[in-house]
């Protein structure tokens, strides 16, 4: 009965297997999301003013964004919290329907998700303690720089041949720079302007920024009706100013994408 069992048990793992290779990377739709009546939504709310967490409640522009999303898709919304490099494997696994924390559009990330049209024009900025003898990008040459780990920072920082020191939290690499284990801490401008208010004189974002990137939402690929339907309510928001005046709420200045 033993081996039985056994048996049993692999050939229900098998078919478990099999059938998650099968239903997995295949794509979602808007009648799908719809019909179930909610949209789960893989996130890390460590990335103000994008999203962040109010107590245990996740807030944010992004999570505006969305909200307006999905009230004019007539679904509700599930957030799914977890690590930023683990955002956009689940969506492309296909465990949540939409990967949302200031994801930047890139080719190689394409290869391998679906994601809407740009929503908004972001740029990396570099952080550095008050005080600091790194004045511009040229400086950053030989410092040991924080990043967040599967961000376009990290991958940016390692192509120019900086030494990174990788995190998996924002809040983390902010406490690596205050606490001196590491000279300067590149990230996305906004959110690097939104810690810096929160840390007062102790740190300085410097002018100089180091790239310019696409927000997009992201999907599993072969989700086209669901990215569709996206894009109809993220035109019309930018459209109507109903974008631009979300991200003025939240002190930032808009930028909005070519259209």
């Amino acid at each position: 009965m033993k081996k039985a069992t056994k048996l049993m048990t692999l050939v229900l793992a098998l078919v478990l297997a099999l059938s998650c290779f099968a239903g997995c990377g295949k794509g979602n739709s808007i009648e799908a999301v719809q019909k179930a009546g909610v949209i789960t939504v893989a996130t890390s709310p460590d990335f103000p003013p994008f999203e962040s967490l109010d107590g245990d409640q996740i807030v944010g522009i992004e999570v505006d964004v969305m909200a307006i999303i999905a009230e004019e898709l007539g679904v509700d919304v599930e957030y799914v919290q977890m690590d930023f490099d683990s955002v956009l494997p689940g969506v492309q696994a296909g465990k949540f329907d939409v990967g949302m924390s200031g994801i930047t559009v890139t080719a190689e990330r394409e290869e391998n998700a679906d994601f809407t049209m740009p929503y908004f024009l972001a740029s990396q900025a570099i952080i550095v303690p008050a005080g600091s003898d790194i004045t511009c990008k040229a400086d950053l040459t030989g410092k040991l720089i924080a990043v967040q780990t599967g961000t376009t920072a990290e991958s940016y920082c390692m192509d120019e041949g900086y030494e990174v020191q990788a995190y998996q939290a924002n809040n983390d690499a902010a406490s690596a720079l205050t606490s001196g284990k590491v000279d300067a801490w590149v990230v996305d401008n906004e959110v690097a302007v939104a810690f810096a208010a929160q840390l007062g004189d102790a740190v300085i974002v410097l002018d100089e920024k180091m790239t310019s990137e696409p927000y997009a939402f992201a999907f599993v690929k072969g989700s086209e009706t669901l990215v569709e339907a996206f894009n109809e309510v993220i035109v019309a928001m930018i459209e109507d100013g109903t974008m631009e005046a979300i991200f003025t709420e939240y002190g930032v200045t808009y930028v909005a994408p070519e259209m």
